[in-house]
């Protein structure tokens, strides 16, 4: 009644190795106007961004890039996925960004648009991942405690 087994092949049937699923193989994802979409988050920030072939112009919330993100370092945070993938000129790119401040809304951006060049060009993910730029950075401004001024802030202890 008890045998032992000197492999898993005389388990069952079916081999275990080939049960065993393979890496996610990532398609291209595109909607019916040849845009691919992604949503992008960093702190209170949600990004909406549409990717499609074009001569590298960026609208944010209907306005130039330059006029919505003023700072050059906001920017920069936001062509940074193109830069790394070699595609600053290749591509148009819309997005409607809403809640936070300026540099929630361009790191928000950052991750949306990452997000959005994997689903156009799946080869271009490994790069990006090693950057780590499709991960959603989940640091979040800490809530307010009750009896405290602020978060940690507390207000002056006083014996007399």
């Amino acid at each position: 009644m008890a045998e032992t087994l000197s492999s898993l092949a005389e388990l069952g049937g079916s081999s275990v190795a080939s049960d065993v699923a393979e890496a996610p193989v990532h398609v291209q994802k595109l909607d019916a106007y040849g845009r691919a979409y992604a949503t992008g988050k960093r702190k209170n920030a949600i990004a909406r961004v549409w990717i499609k072939p074009g001569k590298g112009e960026t609208t944010v919330n209907g306005k130039a890039l330059d006029v919505y993100f003023a700072r050059p370092v906001l920017r920069m945070i936001l062509n940074q996925p193109l830069v790394i993938a070699n595609r600053t000129t290749q591509y148009d790119v819309i997005v409607t960004v809403a809640g936070g401040g300026l540099s929630g809304q361009a790191g928000a951006v950052r991750h949306g648009l990452a997000k959005a060049l994997t689903y156009y060009e799946p080869d271009l993910r490994p790069s990006l991942k090693k950057e780590g730029f499709l991960t959603r950075d989940s640091r979040v401004v800490e809530r307010k405690k009750y009896g405290h001024k602020k978060a940690r802030a507390s207000f002056q202890f006083s014996k007399r």
